[in-house]
């Protein structure tokens, strides 16, 4: 071997030790940075005639392409459970756990007992005003609970808004990272640094929405939703746009029309402009937008609607009075007929026959809202519900009803208001039953056992559809009828003429039974575990409240905490696939400092050996 063939492969060795050594040095320096991948020097050989060498091929980054798409797709999951975690644990804290002080069972335990020893001592001043208290404690609780679910609501809209901000920004950042990646000309270790910052980005932004990545092979990638949505083609990137709605209320919901929507809309605009709604497509299927989402719109929707079922039964439970029906026959048909001149918007009658040996029941509701019609429909128990317009008169009911029920049942207005529903005769195909009419009693004297306690803002609460739903919101507007507290004689005086007496038990009994026997179905079923509806009396659906948040919170932590586990092993997987090993480094460092000493003191001899040559010429 010549001499300067052992000077090229010293410089050689030298140039890829010292190569070695910064990347050793770098990985050292970034031990425990977040982010950065370990790096590492391939290593070729070079020849030239009878002699070789070795190169520097390439700087390489540890990197893992499937580790990486199954952590963005878990990142995407631990941050929907994250943020559903959080609101729905501040959820349970403010309802409570069944019998805690404070929780709604407890309370309405409270209002109940105290009803029953007004039962046992109408008399007693204190006794009623313990009911009034009482009374005012859960409607109290009522309201601040609404309160604080609507602001939970307005709270993921500045949540939303603030990812929407952080999401573009991560977006318009990746695209930059495209281009610079596009630039061939750019060395190694700078390459390796902007593709550890890609995928620090694309942490960032795996934690705000799923997204499915495609890797090239010069290290730019494209990035689309787990929908197809794309959101990244080279320097190209799509912008999310987020309107606030500004304050939120009960009656604040989603609605794909735009013009009806009474929350906050989130779109993805297209590099081509291409406006679309991330809500009303369902382009969003996990990370922390997506639950705040789902909040926004189902399981706080979810909370509210329960409450207002309470409140509304509450409220029902005091006011209702029914009304049997009275038996009628003529001409060979039997049935029931019904004043039904004190019905209002809400109030119901139920009838209750049988068709060819088939048992029907047929709940007839008045909506006088034409929007809201036709109304017909059957739950799971066999119930049917129709809504008519009583606007028109009852005339124009019994026309309606005639037609939905079918020629087996005849039904009439003799005169008046009164509604009379017959048997077919002779034909003996139907029977009819029975007929119940429930109105609400909108004051607190001369209507009845039943009083309104529990009233709307504006005035006695119906459970009117007309509009929009009276429950709706009811647990935040619930208040006690002011009459009621400032004269408590109220709750046990039923009658002005004559005068019921102060020690009668009539009305206290009375509101004890229907807190008891009244049962209730709430309109729709709950948002979020499948289609659960509350039924029964107002303790049951208390009860069932309770138990449907807790379940639904118990649930969510067990899937947080799994989560959180599974996301540790991908951290301790990346530690190992990527993360620098301290001891392996500093071995490395040893090996390369006695390498480039070899090298260094071969470069010397050569030198001295080139010195004594020339000294010899």
């Amino acid at each position: 071997m010549g001499l300067s063939v052992t000077l090229s492969n010293a410089l050689s060795g030298m140039d890829v030790n010292q190569r070695s050594l910064d990347i050793v040095s770098r990985n050292v320096a970034n031990s425990g940075t977040p982010g950065y991948h370990r790096q590492s020097v391939t290593l070729i050989d070079n020849y030239r005639g009878t002699s070789s060498s070795v190169r520097v091929a390439q700087i390489q980054r540890a990197y893992v392409q499937s580790l990486e798409s199954q952590t963005q797709r878990e990142t995407s999951l631990m941050g929907a459970l994250d943020v559903r975690t959080e609101f729905l644990g501040r959820l349970e804290l403010l309802l409570g756990k069944p019998g805690d002080i404070n929780s709604l069972d407890t309370q309405l335990a409270n209002f109940k007992g105290a009803l029953q020893q007004m039962a046992t001592s109408p008399e007693d001043f204190v006794a009623r005003a313990d009911v009034v208290d009482r009374a005012q404690s859960m409607a109290e609780s009522l309201n601040f609970l609404s309160r604080s679910v609507q602001g939970m609501r307005q709270e993921t809209e500045s949540q939303i808004f603030t990812h929407v901000s952080d999401l573009n920004q991560n977006l318009e950042l990746l695209s930059k990272i495209n281009q610079e990646l596009m630039d061939t000309t750019k060395v190694d270790d700078t390459r390796l640094s902007i593709m550890d910052d890609r995928d620090r980005l694309l942490a960032q932004v795996s934690e705000l929405i799923d997204i499915n990545v495609q890797y090239n092979d010069n290290g730019t990638i494209n990035v689309m939703t787990k929908t197809g949505v794309g959101l990244l083609d080279g320097e190209k990137h799509s912008t999310f746009k987020f309107e606030n709605a500004g304050s939120l209320s009960p009656t604040s919901l989603y609605d794909v029309d735009p013009a009806t929507s009474g929350v906050g809309s989130l779109k993805v605009v297209t590099p081509a402009n291409l406006e679309i709604d991330v809500v009303a497509h369902d382009l969003l299927t996990s990370g922390r937008i997506s639950s705040l989402l789902d909040l926004r719109d189902n399981r706080l929707v979810t909370a509210q609607d329960q409450l207002d079922e309470i409140a509304a039964g509450l409220a029902q439970a005091m006011s209702t009075i029914d009304t049997d029906g009275t038996a009628v026959s003529a001409g060979g048909e039997d049935g029931f007929e019904a004043d039904l001149g004190n019905m209002l918007p809400g109030n119901s009658f139920t009838v209750k026959y049988e068709v060819g040996g088939a048992q029907q029941t047929v709940r007839v509701v008045r909506v006088d809202d034409a929007s809201k019609l036709p109304m017909d429909s059957t739950d799971e128990n066999g119930v049917r519900t129709i809504g008519l317009d009583f606007s028109g008169g009852i005339g124009a009911v019994a026309t309606d009803l005639n037609a939905a029920l079918g020629a087996a049942v005849t039904v009439s207005n003799p005169a008046g208001d009164v509604l009379r529903i017959m048997d077919d005769g002779v034909a003996d195909t139907s029977d009819i039953h029975s007929m119940v009419v429930q109105t609400t009693a909108t004051g607190t004297q001369d209507g009845g056992l039943g009083m309104s306690l529990f009233v709307d803002t504006s005035g006695a609460f119906t459970n009117s559809l007309d509009g929009v739903s009276q429950k709706r919101g009811f647990a935040l507007r619930m208040m006690v009828n002011q009459e009621v507290v400032a004269d408590n004689s109220l709750l046990v005086q039923h009658s002005t003429s004559p005068l019921t007496p102060i020690g009668d038990s009539d009305r206290p009994n009375y509101l004890v039974d229907r807190l008891n026997s009244m049962t209730f179905r709430a309109e729709s079923a709950a948002q979020g575990q499948g289609a659960f509806r509350l039924n029964g009396s107002v303790e049951e659906i208390v009860r069932q409240t309770l138990n449907y948040q807790g379940n639904d919170i118990a649930t969510t932590k067990q899937a947080h905490e799994h989560q959180g586990k599974l996301i540790q092993t991908l951290e301790m997987r990346a530690e190992d696939a990527y993360g620098v090993d301290i001891d392996k480094e500093m071995g490395k460092l040893l090996q390369l400092q006695n390498a480039y000493a070899a090298n260094a003191r071969v470069m010397s001899i050569a030198q001295e050996l080139l010195d004594r040559l020339m000294q010899a010429f």
